[in-house]
């Protein structure tokens, strides 16, 4: 197979009626490991609003069960991908990803924003990274992917299109990107759980690493202290160059998807996703109140 045959194929596809076709495409076949990476990044900088950073740390899932709850993210996501909004592995995710937040105190403000990480930061680290940059139809069809998603989950006053997602974030950051110290608490606890992959005297390395491929408001926002110029430049032009060898490798033949990640470490013995992701109890340690307002039922 060419290299370039399946972005043809894509190219060929409706970006709108075949959205979640074209995302899982992209997703399972062109780019697995830089979804991965960037879809890390944008939970991540979440954080950096006080307001989110401030429930992660409340509820302690992130600080004490930071693996679970990683892997748990990760696979409802990827069920929607690998499957379909419309599929009984996609609807119990969905339902599910709502249960969640129907527990929690969440302003549709912080929803519409996490929900511009997913749109906008993949693009930026495959246009930065990747070992070609997204095309035209990839970008739209995340858009619709994504704001399928929303219009499950509840969330009003979704953009509409990708530049109206982009300038979404870009406008809520710049509000709201604030030093908090327990959001602080949530970044350091991901940090060491993204190190603790790999054998632990490059712990203080990959730190680093991840450090040096942060932009400078999250640094700030964190308090951390940013890489020397060196640094960020060796970092960044590593990444870039295992796109460019990438580029040289033969297509992909088999899907990957996320629940094939080795990072996910939690269910050695298979899963149900009908179990995962967190179940509350009200008045319990660290439960906030409950959310009353926009996340609706799957469909």
């Amino acid at each position: 197979m060419e290299r370039f045959a399946r972005l043809r194929q894509i190219r060929r596809m409706d970006p709108y009626r075949q959205a979640t076709e074209i995302y899982r495409l992209s997703v399972a076949y062109e780019f697995p490991w830089d979804f991965t990476r960037s879809l890390e990044l944008a939970l991540y900088r979440t954080y950096a609003v006080p307001s989110i950073g401030r429930l992660l740390a409340a509820t302690a899932e992130l600080t004490e069960r930071a693996q679970r709850r990683y892997d748990d993210t990760s696979l409802l996501l990827d069920a929607i991908v690998e499957h379909g909004f419309g599929s009984d592995q996609g609807r119990t995710a969905v339902r599910r990803i709502n249960q969640m937040h129907r527990s929690y105190a969440i302003s549709d403000d912080d929803m519409r924003y996490v929900l511009c990480t997913f749109v906008v930061m993949p693009k930026r680290w495959i246009d930065a990274y990747g070992w070609r940059r997204m095309s035209r139809h990839e970008i739209v069809a995340s858009t619709v992917h994504y704001r399928t998603l929303g219009r499950h989950m509840g969330i009003k006053d979704v953009p509409e299109t990708y530049e109206e997602f982009e300038t979404c974030l870009d406008a809520y950051e710049e509000a709201h990107f604030d030093w908090d110290e327990d959001a602080r608490r949530v970044s350091d606890a991901t940090l060491a759980l993204m190190t603790s992959w790999y054998p632990r005297p490059l712990a203080p390395l990959l730190r680093t690493a991840t450090l040096a491929l942060l932009d400078d408001p999250l640094l700030r926002a964190f308090r951390y202290i940013p890489p020397g110029p060196t640094t960020r430049a060796c970092v960044r032009r590593a990444v870039r160059l295992r796109g460019r060898l990438v580029r040289l490798l033969p297509p992909r033949r088999a899907p990957h998807f996320a629940r094939q990640n080795w990072e996910i470490k939690s269910y050695p013995n298979g899963y149900r996703l009908a179990d995962l992701g967190t179940r509350p109890v009200p008045g319990a340690r660290g439960c906030p109140v409950r959310h009353v307002g926009n996340a609706s039922e799957a469909e």
